[in-house]
């Protein structure tokens, strides 16, 4: 898993966030769990990997952020459901024995 920031078109989501802090296990699945969360008004502008916290914004995100060790939405904080809402994809399942 990656923590991914998500930027948003306008009209932008609900609280008129500057963005969204997902850890997952890849873009897509980001963008489903912000889709999941948001609803409809989240239409994603760009989705780029954090390798350190330092590059978020240390007056705002950081000090507001929640868990991005494990997957779900860490900012804004509140908005993690874990990922409930979006099934995962597949790790080892079927297919991945052939």
């Amino acid at each position: 898993m990656h923590p991914f920031w998500i930027t948003f078109k306008p009209p932008r989501p609900p609280f008129g966030m500057i963005g969204a802090g997902v850890t997952a296990y890849s873009e897509a699945d980001a963008a489903a769990m912000c889709s999941a969360a948001f609803g409809d008004s989240a239409r994603v502008s760009s989705i780029r990997r954090v390798a350190s916290v330092d590059e978020l914004d240390q007056n705002h995100v950081v000090p507001n952020m929640g868990n991005w060790l494990r997957r779900g939405i860490w900012f804004p904080a509140g908005m993690d459901h874990g990922g409930a809402d979006v099934t995962p994809p597949q790790v080892g399942g079927p297919e991945a024995a052939s």
